[in-house]
This record gives structure tokens, C-alpha cells and sequence, in this order.
């Protein structure tokens, strides 16, 4: 087969999954230029509520396929940011779920999801010390931002792998679930991510992440979208809400 991305939508989740079985999904530069449109495109569908990310197979993603550096390290670079950071900025909640490897270009994407679950026997690392490359600027800072310095020095000097136990202890995992009941649990918390307001979801995504300049937008939105009222009535009588707002089909540039 060869390497690609794949991508399918059922029930408001759209699900992307990385596929080269021949490298444990290894990343090629192809694969890591395809990701921005597939995301923008998702991102625009108003029926998409959530995406999951993850590999084929039992394996997440070996990092990046060695051959696609050895012409052009830092063209290779700048290709897994730009994806990354489509991956960061998509404006709905993103999942990645897990499963063996989950390393380098892998990890790297992981981080950039909202949150990640992953089935026991995973394994971690953050390997560019093994091939004497500087990680990028902001996938440095995203790494210390979710598992603190002093576990993000650990990873990038050492290129040491990590189990599953000590990623959830760190903080990079959110949940680990025992073994063939990784779908299951994705899927059962995916649906109630979809249940809920998905303006409550993408105000509170961007102020999570740190942005500080929409604080207005958002106020504007609760207060137009008539969210609030709908779901304090369905509290008080006892129904599930019916959320409507779907918002700006991608986010504004930061």
C-alpha cells in the first residue's frame, strides 16, 4: 500500500488515519503536505463536531520517514510544523488515539492534538537528538507546554522512548485504556464530545491555548447564539439540549 492518509466521517466524527504499514506508519513528505487541506476541509464541514487522529494498524506513527530527510532536513522540518500547526489550529476538538509507536514526527503530532488516549503498551519519544536535528521552535515550546520542562528536557536530550504508564503520569497521555479497547472508548467519548456545545468547545479550545485577543468574539457569540438558554431549558426540563451553533467554519489567524 502505498503511503497515504485516509479519512472518513459517520455520526459527527471524522476520523484520519495515517497509513504506511511497510515503516510502522512513518510520515513521508507527501503525507505531511496532505494533512493541511485534508484538515481545512474537514474543518469547514458543518457536520464534522470532532476528529480523531490515528494510525492503521497497532502502531500510531513511527515519526518520519528517514529517507524523506536526506536531502532536505529542514525543508522535511518545516513540512511537519506547517502540518502540525494545521493540526493545532483545526477549531474543533482533536483527539488522537494510540496504539504501539508513537515517536518523533509521531509524538509530534500527538502534542498537537487537544487530547490523546492510548491503549496499554504504547510507547513514547521525542527522538531528533538521534539524528543531530534542532526540533522546531514552537514544537519544543508545545511539548513543555503539555508535560512541563523538565520532562520535555528528559525527552528531547535523551531521544529515550517512554511507556504508557510514565506518559500518563507526565501528562502527555489523558487516558490509558487496557488493551483491544481502544476503539470502544474513542468512540464512546467522542460521542459526548459531539453532544455538547460545540461554542463552548471552541472558545474554551482557544483560550486553553493561550490566545487573548477574542475575548469580545466570544462574548458576542454566547450572547447571539442563544446556547445558554437552550441549554439551561433542557436542564429544567429534564431533555437533552439541542446545541445549533456551529460557527466560523476555521479559525481566525492568529
Amino acid at each position: 500500500m502505498e503511503p497515504q492518509l485516509t479519512h472518513s466521517a459517520a455520526d459527527g466524527i471524522a476520523t484520519v488515519v495515517i497509513r504506511h504499514p511497510a515503516k510502522r506508519n512513518a510520515m513521508t513528505a507527501g503525507m505531511w503536505r496532505a494533512l493541511p487541506p485534508l484538515l481545512a476541509g474537514l474543518a469547514a464541514d458543518p457536520d464534522v463536531h470532532a476528529l480523531v487522529l490515528t494510525g492503521a494498524g497497532g502502531t500510531f506513527c513511527a515519526g518520519a520517514d528517514i529517507s524523506t530527510l536526506q536531502g532536505s532536513p529542514e525543508e522535511a522540518q518545516r513540512l511537519s510544523v506547517l502540518a502540525e500547526d494545521a493540526l493545532a489550529a483545526f477549531p474543533k476538538p482533536v483527539l488522537a488515539a494510540i496504539r504501539g509507536h508513537c515517536v518523533g514526527g509521531g509524538a509530534q503530532l500527538a502534542a498537537a492534538c487537544d487530547l490523546r488516549f492510548a491503549e496499554e503498551g504504547a510507547l513514547f519519544g521525542v527522538t531528533p537528538a538521534k539524528l543531530g536535528l534542532v526540533y522546531s521552535a514552537s514544537s519544543t515550546r508545545r511539548l513543555a507546554a503539555l508535560v512541563g520542562p523538565a520532562t520535555a528536557k528528559y525527552l528531547l536530550f535523551s531521544g529515550e522512548l517512554i511507556d504508557a504508564e510514565r506518559a500518563l503520569r507526565t501528562g502527555f497521555l489523558d487516558e490509558l485504556v487496557p488493551g483491544g479497547e481502544l476503539n470502544k472508548r474513542v468512540a464512546e467519548f467522542t460521542r459526548l464530545l459531539a453532544s455538547r456545545s460545540r461554542l463552548t468547545q471552541a472558545a474554551a479550545k482557544e483560550f486553553a491555548d493561550g490566545r487573548t485577543d477574542r475575548d469580545a468574539y466570544w462574548a458576542e457569540q454566547a450572547r447571539e447564539s442563544g446556547e445558554a438558554t437552550e441549554g439551561v431549558a433542557a436542564f429544567l426540563e429534564r431533555r437533552t439540549p439541542d446545541f445549533s451553533w456551529t460557527g466560523p467554519a476555521s479559525p481566525t489567524p492568529r
